[in-house]
Formats: C-alpha cells, sequence, structure tokens
C-alpha cells in the first residue's frame, strides 16, 4: 500500500476530515501553490532537521512564505549545529523523500524519535495545506485535527515563536 494509502486510511479509521486536491507533480511551494489557488488554509513548509552528530531530529512546520532563522531555532532547541536533513536520512526517518515533507512523515517513523515544532504563527489559522506524502496531491485539514492526528502518534507538539 502507498503512503498516501496508509495516510489516508489512517484519517478515515480516526475519522478525521480532510480535503484532497489532485494536481500535477509539485516540486516547489511556490508550484504547489498555483494549484491550489482560492483554498482556504494557510500554506505550508515542513523542514527536517538534524543535528551534527545525527542523533536528534526536528521536524519544523511553518508559513510557507516565512524563513527560518537557523541561529534562533538553535537556540530553541539548545544545540550548536542544526542542518537540513540528506535525502537518504529524510528516508530512513520518514519513508519520504525531499519535497514531500509533512507531519504525516511521522506516521513512518519507526523509531518515534523526532521532536515537532510548530511556529505558532500559523496554530491561529483554521486550516493547513501539506503534501498528504505525495507531491501530486495536496490535503487540507483542520488545524485541530492535524495536532489531535499528531498527538494521537505519540508525539509532543512544541509551540514556538519562529
Amino acid at each position: 500500500m502507498s503512503l498516501y494509502l496508509e495516510l489516508i486510511n489512517k484519517l478515515d479509521n480516526l475519522k478525521i476530515p480532510y480535503e484532497i486536491v489532485s494536481h500535477e507533480p509539485a516540486l516547489t511551494t511556490k508550484q504547489a501553490d498555483s494549484f491550489i489557488e482560492g483554498i482556504e488554509g494557510v500554506r505550508t513548509k515542513t523542514l527536517f532537521l538534524t543535528n551534527k552528530k545525527k542523533t536528534a531530529f526536528y521536524l519544523v512546520v511553518m508559513d510557507d512564505q516565512k524563513r527560518l532563522n537557523l541561529d534562533h531555532f538553535k537556540k530553541i532547541i539548545n544545540e550548536n549545529r542544526i542542518k537540513l536533513a540528506s535525502e537518504q536520512l529524510i528516508f530512513k526517518k520518514m519513508s519520504l523523500e525531499p519535497g514531500i515533507v509533512s507531519p504525516f512523515g511521522l506516521l513512518f517513523n519507526p523509531t518515534h524519535d523526532i521532536k515537532v515544532y510548530f511556529d505558532q504563527e500559523i496554530l491561529s489559522e483554521e486550516k493547513m495545506s501539506f503534501h498528504p506524502n505525495t507531491n501530486d496531491k495536496t490535503i487540507f485539514i483542520a488545524t485541530n485535527d492535524l495536532l489531535a492526528f499528531i498527538k494521537h502518534l505519540d508525539y509532543f507538539i512544541h509551540v514556538v515563536d519562529l
């Protein structure tokens, strides 16, 4: 079963509503946004970061128009050096490829060792949008339902000011 279908089955089993928009594969957030114009919901980007030793892993969710200040985030998490995770590490930790990383990849984190961070700025939004483990669709989900999904997977959500 595809990662997309596993996600949809999980959401359906949890009775979490969502809206799916199918489109041609999107390789950037700008391109993805062009496919979903007019649909309400904050456009997000999700970054998967690791420390230098690759012993700590961070999933950061924020507005796709915002840039992550790495120095500021390092202070928040008390790390000296962090960087974007490699393609191999993303696949190892969430079975995903770069460009489709989202909180839904937590469903496939066998070691359950990723810390989840949300920018507080987007939590006031009613809905959020992500790639649902594939880049040829966009999922819209209520913010409260997304947070419930992540908590159901037994992850703690850190709300921070990015």
